[in-house]
């Protein structure tokens, strides 16, 4: 009797997870899409007009949302992954209903408009709370509140970034955080539905360069910028962290919104890749790596780059906007490999090749800022052609850049609390 019990939930848990990976599926690739096509229209045609409007234009994101939340959301805040970590410790704690359309909504207003993060981390709990209110009214065993929350983000993610396996591992080792039977089938089957979905409708990759080839000559570099990675993610999680301290710390909503979002504006302005996600931007800076040497002022913009990027995403969170450091580690990351392969290469006589630095760079930052080694190896693996084809290099970096940075701090943006008074 109770091994039909056992058989009956699990179905029903298949079920379930195939029903949500299919919901949150389409409500990845809705934004995903809209996102990518507004964000490019508004950057291009506020350009071609003057590259001043691009001063004011977080601040027009970020004022939306500010409203939005106080009328549309009643001034219920959003707290990104924190906010799922707090329903799955607490079983009687769900994520309201609330949380879909403000996160989608909110995510993508604030990447359009400039705001220096990107639609990962809105995805993620938009898609989470599909996971609990499908357990809520679905009539779920009560066991498996935690298995179809982890469903819902796997799915959401593996659509982001067309890669079943990164979806799969980020909810088990970002959101779960252990292993466990259900919690393979939950993921398992909405990743499928994630999977049939992007074999019909495939989207591009991420970056339009194919990986050729590596060599082992290089692994002394890979590791060196391992551990320019990690000082880098700690770098953001600390800035992250102050910034959003003293921006809670004013009363006044104005002149939050405002300070931020001028900063930052102020700042895309100087140097427009720092615009949205950057996806665009790293774009072309990998583009310009591969057909040009290393030159004084084309190394500064990217030195520039590295420590700005996650000032930019630290300064839109901090106003209002909506985001995490997906998106942002990602880009400073690989900004930061494609300087550290063109100073080597002018410097030392080595012939690193930019594009496998610029994944190196990518997978190193985002292991160490979300202590995710497995899933930044196989997302970065699939954002560019050929990506498998550094699938040891890309383990190597990630693997040493999350265990040095837990080692300097053990907390990341996602775990660290503030400490109680005593």
């Amino acid at each position: 009797m109770r091994t039909k019990i056992i058989i009956y939930n699990s179905l029903k848990l298949v079920v379930a997870s195939l029903f949500i990976g299919l919901i949150c599926t389409l409500l990845a690739d809705s934004l995903k899409y809209i996102t990518e096509s507004y964000q490019h229209k508004i950057f291009v045609g506020i350009g071609s007009i003057s590259s001043l409007f691009y001063i004011i234009l977080p601040s027009i994101g970020i004022t939306v949302i500010y409203f939005l939340r106080k009328y549309a959301f009643k001034k219920r805040q959003n707290k990104g992954i924190k906010e799922i970590y707090t329903t799955l410790e607490t079983r009687k704690d769900h994520l309201p209903i609330f949380k879909i359309p403000s996160h989608y909504f909110n995510g993508f207003l604030t990447v359009i408009f400039g705001g220096s993060t990107g639609i990962e981390v809105s995805t993620v709990v938009a898609t989470a709370t599909v996971g609990n209110i499908v357990y809520k009214k679905g009539k779920i065993a009560f066991a498996y509140k935690n298995e179809l929350i982890c469903a819902g983000v796997a799915a959401g993610v593996a659509t982001l970034f067309g890669s079943p396996i990164a979806g799969w591992l980020f909810a088990i080792e970002v959101i779960a955080r252990r292993v466990s039977r259900p919690i393979l089938i939950s993921c398992t089957s909405s990743v499928l539905m994630a999977t049939l979905f992007g074999y019909f409708i495939a989207g591009q990759k991420l970056l339009p360069f194919t990986v050729q080839t590596w060599h082992w000559t290089a692994l002394p570099y890979v590791i060196g910028l391992s551990l320019l990675a990690a000082i880098l993610a700690l770098y953001f999680t600390k800035i992250v962290i102050h910034i959003k301290k003293v921006f809670n710390g004013i009363e006044n909503n104005f002149i939050r919104v405002n300070l931020g979002a001028l900063s930052l504006g102020l700042m895309i302005f100087a140097f427009p890749y720092l615009y949205g996600d950057s996806y665009h931007g790293l774009q072309q800076v990998i583009e310009q790596g591969l057909k040009e040497t290393l030159s004084i002022p084309f190394g500064i913009t990217l030195l520039l780059l590295v420590i700005l990027k996650p000032l930019a995403a630290s300064l839109t969170l901090g106003a209002g906007g909506d985001g995490g450091v997906f998106a942002p580690s990602i880009v400073a990351g690989a900004f930061l490999g494609i300087l550290f392969a063109l100073v080597c290469n002018a410097y030392l006589g080595t012939e690193l090749i930019v594009l496998n630095f610029a994944l190196f760079g990518a997978a190193a930052t985002l292991s160490a800022a979300i202590h995710a080694p497995l899933t930044s190896i196989f997302l970065i693996c699939s954002i560019a052609p050929g990506g498998y084809i550094l699938f040891i290099p890309l383990a190597i970096v990630s693997i040493i850049a999350k265990y040095l940075v837990k080692w300097m701090y053990p907390y990341n943006v996602y775990t660290y609390k503030e400490p109680k008074l005593v």
